[in-house]
C-alpha cells in the first residue's frame, strides 16, 4: 500500500486553490458543489481558502449511479443541498478521486435536475488512470497512474490518501 501524507495532500489542495483562484478573477463568481462524501471534504477546504460568499453545495448522488449491481447500494448519507439556483451559473464540481468517471456523470445528471448551468468545471484532488467514461478534470491536485486493481481513497480526518488493492 502507498500512503500520501497530510503534507502531500495540503500541497495538492494549495495547487487546486491557485488554479481556482484564477477562475474567480477571470469569470463571474462560481458556485461550488461537493460530491458526498469525499468531494464535500475537499470542497470545504477549497471553499474556505477561496473565501467564497455563497454556501458550499452538497450532492448525494446515490440514486443517480448506474453501477448498483457492481458496487451495491451504499447507505444514504443525506439529501443533496443546493441552496442557490444553478440556472445559468458557472458550477465548480468538486470530488476527492476521479476514477471511473461514473460518480461525476451521476453528479452532472443531478445538477441538471436543479437547472441548466452555463458551464461546469470539474475539480478533483486525485485524478487516477482507469477511466471508464471520457471524463477528465479541469483542476487537478495530483495525477496518479495505478493499476485497475488498486483503489485510491482520501482519509478526510487525517487528510491523507492511500493507494491499495481493491477489496473483492
Amino acid at each position: 500500500m502507498t500512503q500520501f501524507s497530510s503534507n502531500d495532500v495540503t500541497g495538492w489542495l494549495n495547487n487546486m486553490q491557485e488554479q481556482l483562484q484564477s477562475l474567480t478573477v477571470a469569470d463571474d463568481p462560481f458556485f461550488m458543489i461537493g460530491i458526498r462524501t469525499g468531494g464535500v471534504d475537499v470542497g470545504r477546504h477549497l471553499h474556505s481558502a477561496l473565501d467564497l460568499q455563497e454556501p458550499l453545495g452538497q450532492l448525494n448522488i446515490s440514486f443517480y449511479r448506474d453501477d448498483f449491481s457492481k458496487m451495491g447500494l451504499h447507505p444514504v448519507v443525506g439529501p443533496s443541498q443546493v441552496p442557490v439556483s444553478v440556472e445559468g451559473r458557472h458550477i465548480v464540481l468538486v470530488d476527492d478521486v476521479l476514477s471511473s468517471g461514473r460518480t461525476v456523470r451521476a453528479a452532472m445528471n443531478e445538477i441538471f435536475d436543479f437547472g441548466r448551468p452555463s458551464r461546469i468545471t470539474l475539480a478533483v484532488l486525485v485524478q487516477r488512470t482507469g477511466h471508464e467514461l471520457p471524463i477528465r478534470a479541469d483542476v487537478v491536485g495530483h495525477s496518479i497512474d495505478v493499476p485497475d486493481s488498486d483503489h485510491v481513497s482520501l482519509h478526510a480526518q487525517s487528510m491523507t490518501v492511500s493507494v491499495g488493492r481493491k477489496a473483492k
